[in-house]
Formats: C-alpha cells, structure tokens, sequence
C-alpha cells in the first residue's frame, strides 16, 4: 500500500479524503484546520459561507469563547 504523511499524520493514498466531500486528496491538493483535511475548493467555500475559520467550519467563534470567560470572571470577582 502507499502511504503519505501530511501533517505529521500517516494515511493511505485512498484513506486521504476531503472531510466534506470525500474526494481523494494528494498532498498538493489539500488544505487542513485543526487536524481536518478539505479539498482546495471546498475549504475556500467553508470559510467564504460565514467569513471565518471558525463558524464555516462548525465551531463556535473565538469571540463567544472570551464572552463567556469574561462573564465567569465577572462572577467570580463580584
């Protein structure tokens, strides 16, 4: 079997697919976030659908995250 290694992970040559689509990714035709590989197109189309990383790709945005920190810190000092 053929191997490739992208990002310091190992796969098979057929395993390496879009996590969207599941076409069959080469190591020049990938784009990869937080551990997740996309074809080119659909990674692009991901982070154009919201405008950010983090809501295009199903997480909740980094500014939610501090939102709820500042009201536990809130909370805790009051």
């Amino acid at each position: 079997m053929e191997r490739l290694v992208a990002n310091n992970q190992v796969f098979h040559s057929s395993c390496f697919c879009c996590k969207h689509c599941n076409a069959k990714l080469s190591l020049g035709s990938f784009a990869a976030l937080a551990g997740e590989f996309y074809c080119k197109p659909h990674f692009q189309q991901l982070f154009k659908s919201k405008g950010n990383y983090d809501e295009g790709f199903g997480r909740k945005q980094h500014k939610e995250l501090w939102a709820s920190k500042e009201s536990e810190n809130i909370t805790k000092t009051a």
